[in-house]
């Protein structure tokens, strides 16, 4: 229970421009649930609602059983680690210090870290492969491997719930697949709770095994990628043509986007050609 959601009727907006309607959402201990929908849907705002970094307009949001509202900044921090999608340092901390943020919630003012936070910073880095980093300057690394560094700092945390805002977005094929099959393992070594907001359909299917679809700020669709990335689902949310095959491997929905879902100005073929001196034959 410790590490479980529920967001009851949630609204949010931002002036006179509402972002969320009535978002109804559990999640249960150890599920591993994909956010999806087109840029603008809320994607990245209802990351932010859950971890408590915006307050809705109305609703309520339980962590563990526990009402949001009742627990202070130290606390959310003790159940709940956030990835973002851009993570900028101002100085030039070495990649062992910025992991070491990650305990932040638990040390006291000025304290220095103790050998158990020496431990959970170690063991954090090694669970991602960047121990061999350690002492590299946090600045200077690929963006790849700052986004495993921020995945360890966010582990240091020793969260029960992982928010992740589209955490492969930028990547190459290498890391992105890096990155999630690392949050997998952790899922199921640990039974950690992981929502993530994702761009990619397709990485969504093969990681996710719940998927939870919005579209202008409400839920569209909620259930496994087979029930969810449907071909008149798809089409209706993010408003193109696609066809809907199965991988062969997983079996998971795999999405192909047509060429006639792309607006172009094609001319008409010609059967006439014309030479590089303008004459036509």
């Amino acid at each position: 229970m410790e590490n479980s959601l529920e967001l009851k009727q949630i609204q949010f907006g931002y002036l006179n421009r509402p972002v969320l309607k009535d978002i109804n959402l559990t999640v249960n201990p150890g599920e591993v649930v994909g956010l999806l929908g087109p840029n603008g849907s809320g994607k990245t705002t209802l990351i932010k609602i859950i971890s408590g970094i915006l307050r809705p307009q109305s609703g309520e949001i339980k962590i563990g059983g526990t009402a949001l509202s009742k627990l202070n900044r130290k606390s959310i921090a003790r159940r709940l680690a956030v990835v973002p999608q851009e993570f900028n340092v101002p100085f030039a901390f070495t990649v062992e210090e910025i992991v070491t943020l990650g305990r932040t919630p638990f040390l006291k003012p000025l304290a220095e870290k103790n050998e158990k936070d020496r431990r959970i910073i170690d063991s954090s880095m090694e669970l991602v492969g960047v121990t061999g980093l350690k002492f590299r300057r946090f600045d200077e690394l690929s963006g790849g491997e700052r986004q495993k560094v921020v995945l360890a700092m966010a582990l240091a945390q020793q969260p029960g719930v992982l928010l992740l805002d589209e955490p492969t977005v930028h990547l190459d094929i290498n890391h992105q697949v890096q990155i999630l099959e690392t949050v997998r393992q952790l899922n199921t070594s640990t039974g950690l709770t992981v929502v993530a907001a994702m761009h990619d359909l397709n990485l969504a299917a093969l990681y996710f095994n719940r998927l939870v679809l919005l579209k202008n700020g409400k839920v569209m669709a909620d259930g496994t990628p087979t029930q969810v990335l449907t071909k008149d689902i798809v089409e209706n949310v993010f408003g193109t043509h696609v066809m809907v095959d199965i991988h062969p491997v997983t079996g998971d929905p795999h999405i192909i986007i047509t060429r006639n879902s792309i607006e172009r100005n094609s001319i008409e073929p010609n059967t006439e050609t014309e030479n590089i001196n303008g004459t036509r034959h």
